[in-house]
């Protein structure tokens, strides 16, 4: 037990910020300050936005950006990665605020944190690399769809109709806007999008998100357009923490809701971890130091009413974009955010709900890589089929249910693939000293196969199938050197064939048979059937020839000189 802890402590230990954090932090603050003030100025409004989303209102969004975004800077595996609250977060977190409540939220938040920590300890980020590129992209489009429509309540400027399902709640809001239009806030959405779209490429470096949301926000505010509904008032300053909102009776029926809010948090930081890898020449990110860095983040946040929180794909972009060298940007944003809500929260709190949701929506089709799609919809009719599954469960389910289901279809998929590859051929005999009349005589009564790739559970039956199906001979020999893997089902299919053939009088001899095939076909007792009088053969030619005297004992063949019963060459490959 004390030798475990020590393991345990030694490994979290690893996991802390260490020397070499510090001296990239000092390299070149200023271009790290500057990145961080940019970064702060493109997340305010999604922080604001995806905690209106959300159901725990823009404060939540808010103290997650801060709290959240310092904490996973500090403590996180990625040196430009930046966190706080996400679309694809927001889309699970809608309907567990309507079945357990804000505090359920908060409580769904700690739990989750708790395992991403677990996963840390356990080293399970390295497991992120098993995501296909088509899970991630038709997760990816089927979110950007969920975000995208998240918004048209407020963009349309009426209430959120009740409804955890997305397109319920969006057919909703079209009904209620068909009754009573506010092309007010119709205006103001369509505005700010479009002036983030366009200005996105016009000046990439410039954040018109936040200069189109202050000139809606002026506009609303000096033209007195009751219409445009602002945001509301917002408290200046962060909540002291507290766990008044925890419920220990709760924690069971939260644990399921806990387990898809850390896998999906998980999912998105070391997709967004990646992502600033690929646009960095020589970085690498800790997967298990990020799952830790997201955990304690996701700890800490609901303390202070925030919600979980993730790696922002968009921001962590922006962040490398603008020249981030160390983790010191990241936590720059947290701050700069942090003294808005100190300083500016009654500004804030007069944003029109109707430009965030411009905001989100600009966002919503940005994430959206069209090349990407396009090319993986080329590349094989099996990606292809994944994409649109995966993107359309995201749409209909849930994200968690999405990624399984994304999961679930690749692997089968791939399993068929690998099934295929196994391959049943039959060889000609070496002829070795024996002449052509002798030759003939072997070739009538035995046959030669060899197994080629996988022989397991996907291929199993159809390898049942060729292998009873040998023409009426003597005796079959099985070259099994160039068998890749095997596991107990290929091993029981195999000692089916070989009981039904010896059921036809047909003797069935095995050549090559490696360490690791030995003991799954002795497990099942299929090692025995393939060893004629206890004997095991190593090469072919040894497996010929006592196929051959197998024959002669029996009388098939007739007995040759001994002279003539010379060593044949030994094949070079088994």
């Amino acid at each position: 037990m004390t030798s475990q802890t020590g393991r345990v402590a030694a490994r979290l230990t690893a996991l802390l910020p260490g020397r070499t954090d510090l001296a990239q932090v000092r390299r070149d603050p200023r271009r790290d300050l500057l990145a961080g003030l940019t970064v702060a100025i493109v997340a305010l409004p999604l922080a604001l936005g995806f905690g209106v989303s959300s159901g725990l209102g823009a404060e939540a969004g808010l103290a997650t950006a801060v709290v959240a975004g310092a904490l996973a800077a500090v403590f996180g595996g990625s040196d430009l990665q930046v966190s706080g609250p996400t679309g694809a977060m927001t889309v699970v977190l809608v309907p567990i605020v309507g079945r357990y409540g804000p505090t359920g939220v908060l409580t769904v938040g700690l739990m989750a944190g708790v395992l991403l920590v677990a996963l840390a300890v356990l080293r399970a980020g390295r497991y992120m690399q098993y995501v296909p590129a088509p899970v991630v992209e038709g997760f990816t489009l089927g979110i950007a769809c969920v975000i995208g429509l998240q918004q048209i309540p407020n963009a349309l400027g009426v209430p959120k109709p009740e409804g955890d399902r997305v397109l319920v709640v969006t057919w909703r809001a079209v009904e209620e806007f068909a009754k009573s239009p506010n092309w007010t806030a119709v205006g103001f959405a369509v505005a700010v999008a479009a002036v983030m779209l366009v200005g996105a490429r016009w000046r990439p470096t410039v954040p018109f998100s936040i200069v189109a949301v202050i000139a809606a926000t002026v506009v609303a505010r000096v033209a007195h357009l009751d219409a445009a509904k602002p945001i509301g008032d917002l408290p200046a300053g962060l909540p002291a923490p507290s766990l008044a909102f925890l419920d220990p009776g709760a924690l069971g029926s939260l644990l399921a809701p806990a387990v898809a809010v850390a896998a999906l948090a998980a999912l998105e930081s070391l997709l967004s971890a990646s992502v600033a890898d690929g646009m960095t020449v020589g970085r690498r990110h800790d997967p298990d130091r990020e799952l830790f860095g997201q955990g304690l983040a996701n700890i800490a946040a609901p303390l202070f009413g925030g919600v979980p929180a993730t790696g922002a794909i968009a921001r962590t972009a922006v962040n490398v974009r603008t020249g981030a060298g160390s983790r010191l940007a990241a936590l720059v944003h947290a701050a700069v955010l942090a003294v808005i809500v100190f300083a500016a929260a009654p500004l804030v709190s007069k944003i029109p709900l109707a430009a965030l949701a411009g905001v989100l929506l600009a966002t919503a089709i940005r994430m959206v890589e069209v090349g990407s799609l396009r090319a993986m919809a080329k590349a094989t009719r099996s990606d292809a089929l994944i994409l649109v599954l995966t993107a359309a469960a995201t749409l209909a389910l849930d994200l968690v249910y999405a990624v399984v289901i994304g999961l679930a279809v690749a692997g089968a998929l791939a399993l068929r693939a690998v099934a295929k590859q196994a391959r049943l051929d039959q060889v000609p005999l070496d002829r070795g000293d024996h002449s052509a009349e002798e030759h003939a005589l072997l070739a009538e009564h035995i046959v030669a196969y060899r197994i080629d790739g996988p022989l397991f559970f996907a291929a199993a039956h159809r390898f049942l199938l060729e292998l009873t199906d040998v023409a009426d001979v003597r005796v079959v020999v099985l070259r099994m050197s160039r068998v890749s893997t095997m596991d107990a089902t290929g091993a029981l299919v195999l000692k089916d064939a070989v009981e039904k053939l010896r059921r036809r009088g047909i003797l069935v001899l095995a050549s090559g048979i490696r360490p690791g095939q030995r003991r799954v076909l002795d497990s099942v007792g299929a090692l025995d059937l393939l060893c004629h009088d206890g004997r095991e053969y190593a090469t072919t030619p040894e497996a010929i020839r006592g196929a051959r005297d197998f024959l002669e004992h029996s009388g098939v063949l007739p007995a040759i000189p001994a002279q003539q019963t010379a060593t044949p060459r030994e094949e070079p490959v088994r």
